[in-house]
């Protein structure tokens, strides 16, 4: 129990269950997400922009600015030995009085070589160590810092005399592992950079280990599951084609046949469609809909949001319109008495199709007969979720849709339990989105090209990095393009903001109004990644591009280029061009997601880690990918062990069991 550890108090623990540690073992395997050396910078090597870690001595005293309410900055030199910089630091005033002339200091910051100065993040009493030191950093929240949580985290070691080894030995002879209880030890007080890798090997290996002893358990499990029986012939499929207004392109019709095969087979389906933004993953959801419609079950389609959920429901309507496919939309908005209705009719089998968001799954919804649950942008939610919307139904086909293409080598692995298609061409009449790279100097030209845009009565998004000013970063902010974009478009055209701080419905507002082109510029924060259809748009502005992954910024890009017209995508920075002088090359999301491993890992995929997916601890799946694969031979090796069969791994069992819960 937590509260065994002396100093702990409530309202510290109530701080650590906001990270999801709620006992003893959750929080000595809270492992840090980066380690900090504290070791002397060579300033003659650095160059401008490097972060920094220096000693000296003061020689000036401190000066404090007070620039307005709540923003402070505190400036003094620093003599380094070879040369006196100027410091500067944000929001410290409060440590002015540990400052004084000849006071011993530690500066970690970034370097400005042409102002010989450095803007500092951190001010540390005394000089730095003889030996380099490893400082373990954690992921916090609001009312703990990390170094707190560390000495926190070093208190509950001391219970840790029985801890769990999951990795069976002779596996860990294989590769000379050191034991578990060693590597945390290790990994939260690092004596070296070679015991920390040690630490780092064990904890890793067992991390991806365990995944893959999942996976691999749950496809194996899932080849044996039986499914929904159903006979629905390519003649059934083909007439309802025939009557929409467009021909599916090769790859999608190359889906609907896999997709077809897997719900007429005597398993459970669980596949996954990957493609870009509009290369029509959704038709080819929509005819899945259709099939499980023959067969005479129920079909559920979750989306990430109600805008999109809304989408879906307008797209089902007119795709279904000759048939007698009952489809209703369920979203927070249904006062209670149609909420009771809908309920109702879904419970009788009056409903054929249910579009919503995570309300489908709610408690007090029932399906006559759900036969097909199909979750768009499936990495959005948490497993949890998409097993509660699994659970409504037996023996439930699943298909997940995602706009954020895998390289093929590493989707075998991390969705080693599903089957996966993958969408390539786009649909005709889709035009190639021209993607070009600017400096900031020529804002003028982006401006004259978003102006020519709105000229032909077409609207744009401008994206932005951070909703406001921030001392600690040079960026653009919502708040302030709005104002440089009213001032320079808003005499011919209606400018609108969104955000993360705004509210769901002040967020549906604004994008409805975008829609229905009330507004023509929309400036935002990167909420608008999964957004509504707007044809219409043909420009995308990106400030600041170099702090977005690639795959990323190509799903941002995915926003235009909806309709026939020419669109563009547009990218401001000063700072990596070789990098993001991909996306002016390709609109090939598979090959973008490829160069975005290679180059970023396996973190910067969907912009921000999901819960549920995806989500290691320690392990980065591009850095540590041959330990990956050689957890998935172990595991299925062990999987398959007569030690395993004879029960001899309760833990591993324990791990599974655990594991099919929530599959």
């Amino acid at each position: 129990m937590l509260e065994n550890i002396k100093g702990l108090g409530p309202k510290t623990i109530k701080i650590l269950e906001r990270l999801n540690i709620y006992s003893l073992e959750d929080l000595y395997t809270y492992y840090p997400y980066r380690f900090d050396i504290l070791e002397k910078s060579n300033l003659k090597l650095a160059k401008d922009g490097d972060k920094v870690i220096l000693d000296g001595i003061v020689q000036s005293e401190p000066m404090v600015l007070f620039i307005r309410k709540k923003l402070n900055k505190m400036s003094f030199r620093l003599d380094v030995g070879f040369n006196i910089l100027s410091i500067t630091i944000f929001n410290r005033a409060f440590f002015k009085n540990n400052l004084h002339i000849g006071t011993k200091v530690t500066i970690i910051g970034k370097y400005h070589q042409k102002q010989s100065s450095v803007v500092a993040s951190e001010i540390r009493l005394g000089l730095l160590p003889a030996i380099p030191k490893i400082e373990p950093v954690y992921r916090v929240t609001n009312g703990i810092r990390s170094n707190q949580l560390h000495k926190i985290i070093l208190s509950s070691l001391e219970y840790l005399d029985s801890i769990n080894e999951y990795v069976p030995s002779f596996l860990a002879e294989r590769y000379h592992l050191q034991d578990k209880k060693t590597s945390i030890l290790e990994i939260h007080q690092p004596r070296s950079r070679n015991s920390l890798k040690n630490a780092l090997n064990y904890l890793k290996y067992e991390e991806l280990f365990l995944f893959m002893l999942k996976m691999n358990y749950l496809k194996k499990n899932r080849i044996l599951e039986v499914g929904i029986p159903r006979e629905i012939s390519k003649k059934q499929v083909n007439e309802f084609l025939s009557t929409l207004p467009f021909s599916l392109t090769q790859d999608q019709e190359k889906c609907v046949d896999q997709i077809l095969k897997d719900m007429n087979s005597s398993n459970v389906m669980k596949r996954l469609i990957q493609g870009d933004v509009g290369s029509g993953k959704t038709i080819v959801a929509m005819i899945a809909l259709y099939i499980n419609y023959l067969s005479g079950y129920q079909g559920a389609f979750m989306a990430p949001t109600e805008i999109l959920a809304e989408q879906h429901f307008a797209n089902a309507q007119k795709l279904f319109q000759n048939t007698d496919i009952k489809i209703s939309l369920m979203t927070g908005k249904l006062k209670k008495k149609e909420r009771t209705e809908l309920l109702k009719r879904l419970a009788y089998k009056e409903i054929d199709i249910l579009i919503g968001t995570h309300s489908l799954f709610s408690e007090d919804v029932y399906y006559d007969s759900l036969g097909l649950v199909i979750t768009d942008e499936q990495h959005r939610f948490g497993v949890n979720q998409r097993t509660k919307l699994k659970e409504k139904g037996f023996s439930t086909d699943i298909l997940y849709l995602s706009a954020t293409p895998i390289p093929r080598t590493y989707a075998i692995s991390l969705y080693g339990d599903m089957d996966i298609s993958s969408i390539h061409t786009k649909p005709n009449g889709r035009k190639e989105i021209i993607t070009e790279l600017y400096q900031n100097k020529d804002i003028k030209k982006v401006l004259e090209r978003v102006h020519q845009e709105i000229r032909n009565h077409h609207q744009a998004y401008v994206i932005a990095t951070q909703i406001e000013e921030s001392e600690e970063t040079e960026v653009e902010n919502v708040a302030a393009l709005k104002q440089k974009f009213e001032r320079a478009l808003g005499k011919i055209c209606k400018i609108g903001m969104l955000h993360g701080k705004m509210t769901a419905e002040e967020k549906d507002q604004v994008m409805l109004a975008f829609e229905k082109n009330e507004i023509q510029i929309l400036i935002s924060t990167t909420v608008i990644e999964v957004g509504i259809d707007v044809p219409n748009a043909t420009v995308m502005v990106i400030f600041d591009s170099y702090r977005f992954g690639l795959s990323q910024l190509h799903q941002l890009r995915g926003r235009v280029g909806r309709g026939d017209s020419q669109s563009y995508c547009i990218l401001l920075s000063d700072r990596e061009a070789e990098r993001l002088k991909v996306m002016t090359e390709t609109t090939d999301g598979f090959k973008i997601s490829e160069e975005d491993f290679r180059l970023r890992g396996s973190g910067d995929l969907f912009g921000t880690r999901q819960s549920g997916d995806m989500h290691f601890a320690l392990a980065d799946i591009k850095k540590d990918f041959s330990i990956l694969l050689r957890a998935k031979e172990d595991s299925l090796e062990v999987l398959e062990s007569k030690e395993y069969i004879d029960g001899k791994y309760p833990l591993l069992q324990q791990v599974i069991e655990t594991s099919m819960k929530l599959s």
